[in-house]
Formats: structure tokens, C-alpha cells, sequence
């Protein structure tokens, strides 16, 4: 129960490293506003989390907010819906995000409205998300959090060059708040995975939630010095830990969850 009573916001909760960390927050004592751009799986995730959507009643530690975070006005909304919901804000996990990635594509195959697409959900959304999230913990005046996923494709050369540009920028805003928001008691850290063979996070909208062939996962798993795959889970553990009071003197950090892919 080291979340007990934290009320967290977690954009991207439809699906991947949102979905299990919404599970693992509940598990550990705290309320959970779920927010994601798709509304089925959005509303998925709230089922397995034993919820309902906002203003339904339907459980009282979860509800779930659609949220389109390339908007800015949603996160307003999203914030002021967690305060009328839970009374309060603790935690804001700015999760939400896409690879862009085309099969054998590289940078010179992409177009501006792909590039801005990438840099409007990955970098945009984890600034307004922020942006809101600030202002709320000001006015309550006791600190706060913000977990932000970064990538180690934000800390080196790791597969597509735009989606890791657009880490980048989301592991410095992280740095950058950390500093910033320190006065104020507000901790800024960002999770960095490696490859995720099994979050859907770079399968095709009609192949997420499919199987995917051990083979390819065997391969994913080999380039991760620890010789295993990164799983939603293992983020989902180390945002529990960044977002709890045991890490009240930890801000300002990329944590690698990468199985030692970085320390080559």
C-alpha cells in the first residue's frame, strides 16, 4: 500500500505500460483517474480495474476520463475531473504516447503530418499534462508528483530517429520541471524502457492485443544485456516507487528500465 490515498492521473491508460500501471497503482492503495484518446480501450481497462467511467459510481478508487492529450483543453478538463472526483491531485503520469514507426521506413520517408503527429502526442501532451498538474499542486500547496515515460531511444541512438528525438524532449522537460518545480516540492522523473515487445506500444492499430510470435520476442529479448524483454510491468513497478514517499528525495531522474541496454 505505498500509494495509499494518492490520487493519480494516468494519460495513456488504454492500453501497455498505462493499463499496468493503473492495476499496480490500485493494488497499491491509490485512486486512479484513467484518461485515453480510445474510448474502448480506455473503457477496458476501467472494467479490469473493477470501475467505472466518470461520474458513474461505479467503483470508488477509479473512473476513467476520455482524453485526447494533443488537445490542451482535455488536460484542463482532466485535472479539474480528477479534483471533482477524488477532491485532490498527487500524482500525474504523463504516459500517453506513439512510435510513429513505419515498417522500413527512415527519416526521409516521413511526412510533416507524421513528424508533427509524433511531437504533438509525445511532447506536446507531456507538456500541457505537466503544465496542469503544476498549477493544481501549487494551489493545494503540499508538493506533488509527475512520472513522465521517457525511452532510452531518448538517451541514445535506439531505433527510429524521430520517435527518439521526441524522447529526447520529453527526458530534458523532465530535468528542466525537476529543477524548476523543486522549490515547490514537486518531483519530476521520467521511466526509460527498452524494447516492449508486448505492450502494443509499435503494433498496427489492428493488431494490438494479438499474440506476438516468441521468435521475434527471443529477438527483441537478446539485445537487452539481462538477455529478457521489458514488460509493461516492470515500468508499471518502478512508477510505483518514483510516485511513493520512499523516493521523497528523488527527482531530476531518467531511470533506465532497460535490462543494462544503456550501460554498454
Amino acid at each position: 500500500m505505498r500509494l495509499k490515498d494518492k490520487v493519480a492521473v494516468i494519460t495513456g491508460a488504454g492500453s501497455g505500460v498505462g493499463r499496468a500501471t493503473t492495476l499496480r497503482f490500485l493494488a497499491e492503495g491509490a485512486k486512479v483517474v484513467c484518461a485515453d484518446v480510445r474510448q474502448d480501450w480506455l473503457e477496458e481497462t476501467v472494467e479490469l480495474a473493477g470501475g467505472g467511467q466518470s461520474g458513474s459510481g461505479a467503483d470508488d478508487s477509479v473512473i476513467g476520463v476520455r482524453c485526447d492529450v494533443t488537445v490542451e483543453a482535455d488536460l484542463e478538463r482532466l485535472v479539474d475531473a480528477t479534483v471533482d472526483q477524488f477532491g485532490t491531485l498527487d500524482v500525474m503520469h504523463n504516459n500517453a504516447g506513439i512510435t510513429g514507426l513505419k515498417a522500413g521506413a527512415t527519416t526521409e520517408d516521413y511526412t510533416e503530418a507524421e513528424w508533427r503527429r509524433l511531437w504533438d502526442i509525445n511532447v506536446s501532451g507531456v507538456f500541457y499534462g505537466s503544465k496542469y498538474a503544476i498549477r493544481r499542486f501549487k494551489q493545494q500547496g503540499a508538493g506533488g508528483v509527475i512520472l513522465n515515460t521517457g525511452s532510452v531511444a531518448g538517451m541514445v541512438g535506439f531505433g527510429s530517429v524521430l520517435y527518439g528525438s521526441t524522447k529526447g524532449a520529453v527526458n530534458q522537460l523532465t530535468k528542466g520541471l525537476a529543477v524548476e518545480c523543486a522549490k515547490d516540492d514537486i518531483r519530476v522523473n521520467a521511466i526509460c524502457p527498452a524494447a516492449m515487445p508486448l505492450t502494443n506500444f509499435s503494433a498496427a492499430d489492428d493488431k494490438k492485443f494479438e499474440p506476438v510470435a516468441q521468435d521475434f520476442v527471443d529477438i527483441v529479448a537478446s539485445i537487452h544485456p539481462l538477455g529478457r524483454i521489458i514488460t509493461a510491468e516492470d515500468c508499471a513497478a518502478a512508477a510505483v516507487y518514483l510516485a511513493s514517499d520512499e523516493a521523497k528525495n528523488i527527482t531530476g531522474v531518467l531511470l533506465p528500465i532497460d535490462g543494462g541496454y544503456v550501460a554498454q
